[in-house]
């Protein structure tokens, strides 16, 4: 591994305070799992109604790590690079949505309330989506790390911009159809639904692209044209 992204990866949890932020994700999920399962009506009490809660949760917290990184490259003397910060937000993104889908199957399991029929139903790729929405969530995070300054206005547009926009369309009847297209919720829902079919996963591909890629591509070449500005 170069030993650049081996860095990055090391302040991914480097810091006391980023790993109490992450126990404090994970701890946030295990009491809203408990809650939803002790709340829930038996026919809500499956895997993939308590993931979709829980990670979509856990996934607000998420870009933080990623804006927190890039805070780092911001002080950091001479060129920096962008893409290790970028891979590295995985890391805690993997973690978290992981450790999530331990704690939706370990509460789901023990629980001894009535649950649905088919409680498991989709389970596989109701894992799989969930680190998946994390992983897509840490890169949000880079990328408005990367075109905003400040570390509170980038982690409230993290929140603000997409549900914004998937409100947006979601007012007006012709535009609905491009929510699964165009937000990160949209494509939140289909994965956690473990529903999915090849046009579902191609609408998430695009997410990714548009606010994994994308965002980040903007947000990496907005950085090298402040720390390289170009004379007439």
């Amino acid at each position: 591994m170069d030993e650049t992204i081996r860095d990055a990866v090391r302040r991914s949890l480097g810091t006391r305070a980023r790993r109490w932020l992450l126990a404090g994700t994970l701890l946030a999920g295990v009491l809203y799992a408990v809650a939803l399962v002790a709340a829930a009506a038996p026919a809500d009490r499956t895997f993939a109604a308590l993931s979709e809660t829980v990670q979509s949760l856990m996934s607000v917290v998420t870009p933080l790590f990623g804006i927190l990184l890039v805070r780092d490259l911001r002080r950091a003397p001479g060129d920096v690079r962008v893409l290790p910060s970028v891979l590295a937000v995985g890391l805690p993104a993997v973690v978290i949505g992981v450790v999530g889908v331990l704690i939706c199957a370990t509460t789901l399991a023990l629980t001894t309330a009535e649950v649905a029929d088919e409680p498991w139903r989709h389970a596989g790729t109701v894992a799989v989506g969930s680190v998946l929405v994390q992983v897509v969530a840490g890169l949000v995070g880079t990328g408005l790390g990367l075109l905003l300054r400040s570390t509170v206005v980038a982690f409230l547009a993290t929140i603000v911009l997409p549900l914004g926009l998937f409100g947006l369309l979601g007012a007006v009847d012709a535009l609905r159809p491009a929510q699964p297209w165009l937000t990160p919720l949209g494509g939140v829902r289909n994965l956690l639904s473990g529903d999915m079919t090849v046009l579902r996963w191609a609408q998430w591909l695009c997410v990714l692209l548009l606010w994994g890629v994308g965002l980040n591509a903007l947000g990496a070449a907005l950085l090298s044209r402040r720390d390289h500005p170009t004379g007439r």
